[in-house]
């Protein structure tokens, strides 16, 4: 395997400085990412080197602009790029990116991003392997009457999810029929600025479920 001299966090705040602690300790250089908002930001100042990514005015844009920060890591002979959690950490072309640029992804391989990352296709894969899943639907949601139509299916409560979300985020707790256009269109919106997509799913809800959490990793190793 390529050894990496020199590592760059696509992200920000606690996330990267964790990483950039790890990769000292294992004496590798560090870059950080940031946008012009996080100019103060701590996670800048404890890397070895720290470079302005993306436009003043959208800082968490900045953070899901795959071919800057790629060409970024390119432009200052960065050997592997590690995406932290939440942005671009699940995100099957932006492994793809870092692939064709020579660059290590230190994360999963883009097939398995692919089929886990997108959590549609997981909840698919999940299925025809026998795995019992919540009632949902079997893609994201096309539109507000596939969403309605979905959720009456199902009936209330259900939860709207971001189809390539994690940490919480892009996700409404949906109660009657009148909540569902403005818990939609709010999931989407946090979903694009979070995960840089709108894609939004949904699932039964479970009122006072116990929450049993199973993590799958797959790396190189």
């Amino acid at each position: 395997m390529q050894s990496i001299r020199k590592l760059l966090v696509a992200n920000r705040s606690e996330i990267a400085i964790r990483v950039f602690r790890s990769a000292h300790e294992l004496g590798m250089r560090t870059v950080a990412i940031y946008a012009h908002e996080d100019r103060f930001s701590l996670h800048r100042f404890k890397a070895d080197e720290a470079y302005l990514v993306g436009r003043q005015g959208e800082p968490l844009r900045s953070y899901l602009d795959i071919e800057s920060i790629v060409a970024l890591a390119k432009a200052h002979d960065v050997d592997a790029i590690h995406p932290g959690y939440g942005f671009l950490s699940e995100n099957a072309d932006f492994a793809r990116a870092c692939g064709k640029a020579g660059i290590i992804f230190v994360g999963p391989r883009v097939e398995l991003l692919e089929n886990l990352g997108d959590k549609t296709a997981a909840r698919d894969l999940a299925q025809r392997a026998g795995v019992p899943i919540l009632a949902g639907s079997p893609k994201a949601v096309e539109s507000l009457d596939d969403a309605l139509a979905i959720a009456d299916g199902l009936g209330y409560p259900v939860m709207l999810k971001a189809a390539h979300g994690g940490g919480g985020r892009g996700m409404r707790v949906v109660r009657t029929k009148e909540e569902l256009p403005g818990a939609l269109e709010s999931a989407q919106r946090e979903s694009k600025t979070a995960f840089g997509s709108t894609s939004v799913f949904i699932e039964k809800f479970i009122e006072r479920a116990r929450h049993i959490e199973v993590q799958l990793l797959g790396d190189t190793h």
